[in-house]
């Protein structure tokens, strides 16, 4: 064999296997991607469980198979509010928020200011048949007015104790007054020294339904009277939240609630499917926030079924009381157009108050705003209904 012929047979020969390799890979991969792209796209067996695909949920249905996000990475120096579930500064997670107690009288209902920016909202009644609210802030820091700002009933104490609060109010009963001592609770009264640094008068409004307050007068009361600022560390907070929004697997229809308090207070909303927010209204019209022309909505609204009766039978001013020392009762939670029932239970001591479902488990509730209405405990006159 010739030089020249055994190197271009040599070379052939070598070029020949390395393409023979190179094939052989190819087709390998090929298979392999394939055998891949089959596995992820033929479902699993449908038996409507929970499988564990690598830290994915995949839920299984008997038609399709549906993969569902993670959790988001929490974003850099927020953490979730014990309020609204919501992701906020950690700082301003970590402070006590205001219980303000607002005038609710259809005439001072009009100049309802800040309401928007609550993160709970209470409403019970008091004398006469009318209603109070009590709006728990979790960021003042961007209002300049809140109010109108009345006087506090020993019941609303209790509840803001549960959250660490600290109370505001303009006026009292005697009996809020022992409340507040008893429980040790933090409050800002208008009828204070202090008072004029904490609470302003509209001019424009009518006596006794102009008191207002803002951040600065909030902040300048909390500084004058050394109130601890944050939380304690062992705190718990007062709701279990969903890491997302989420529906109710059952319940009834809920697209309308009627809370009629009485002849004088009747309170509604309005569910919109759209926003899967409820909207609210009393006196016939839409409970709007003046400082920023915003209709009040809330994603959660809780019905806690009360003992409200006359603190002293026969007392000409009619005041009232709710039984919290030790108790427990029934309600309705209502979100995203469905209405289960629940029960409550909280000793006043210990300040511990939670929500169960009817098999006893804890209560979770969706991320954003809430509703409490405590109401007296034979509810007859409340109504959800499916239609608007």
């Amino acid at each position: 064999m010739k030089k020249g012929f055994s190197k271009r047979f040599m070379y052939v020969f070598v070029m020949s296997i390395m393409l023979t390799a190179f094939l052989t890979g190819c087709s390998s991969n090929d298979k392999n991607e394939s055998e891949k792209t089959a596995t992820e796209t033929v479902a699993p067996a449908a038996d409507n469980n929970t499988a564990d695909n690598g830290g994915n949920d995949v839920l299984t249905t008997d038609n399709q198979i549906e993969q569902v996000e993670t959790a988001s990475p929490v974003p850099e120096g927020m953490v979730k509010s014990t309020l609204t579930g919501k992701y906020v500064d950690e700082k301003i997670a970590k402070k006590r928020p205001y219980a303000v107690m607002i005038n609710n009288i259809e005439y001072a209902a009009r100049f309802h200011s800040g309401l928007s920016k609550a993160s709970i909202i209470y409403e019970a009644k008091v004398e006469g048949g009318i209603t109070r609210l009590m709006a728990l802030f979790e960021d003042v820091s961007k209002l300049k007015k809140i109010g109108s700002i009345r006087s506090a009933r020993h019941y609303f104490v209790s509840v803001a104790s549960e959250y660490d609060a600290i109370f505001v109010h303009f006026g009292h009963t005697k009996f809020a007054l022992k409340k507040i001592d008893k429980l040790g609770v933090d409050n800002l009264s208008g009828l204070s020294g202090y008072g004029g640094m904490v609470f302003y008068r509209d001019k424009n409004i009518k006596a006794p339904h102009n008191a207002f307050t803002s951040k600065k007068g909030l902040e300048a009361g909390l500084k004058r009277l050394k109130y601890r600022k944050n939380h304690k560390k062992d705190y718990q907070g007062h709701f279990q939240f969903y890491d997302q929004d989420t529906d109710l697997a059952e319940g009834k229809d809920a697209n309308k609630v009627s809370i009629k308090f009485s002849g004088y207070a009747n309170p509604y909303f309005k569910y919109n499917a759209e926003k899967k927010l409820y909207y609210r209204y009393q006196y016939g019209k839409k409970h709007m926030d003046t400082a920023n022309n915003k209709q009040l909505s809330f994603k959660n609204i809780i019905i806690q079924f009360v003992d409200d009766e006359p603190i002293v039978k026969g007392h000409p001013k009619d005041y009232r009381t709710i039984n919290f020392e030790k108790a427990s009762g029934k309600g309705r939670y209502i979100t995203n157009g469905k209405s289960i029932k629940i029960r409550w239970e909280k000793n006043e001591k210990t300040g511990y108050m939670k929500y169960f479902n009817e098999d006893g488990s804890e209560l979770v509730i969706n991320p954003g705003k809430t509703y409490v209405a405590l109401y007296p405990d034979e509810g007859s006159a409340l109504k959800i209904s499916a239609g608007i």
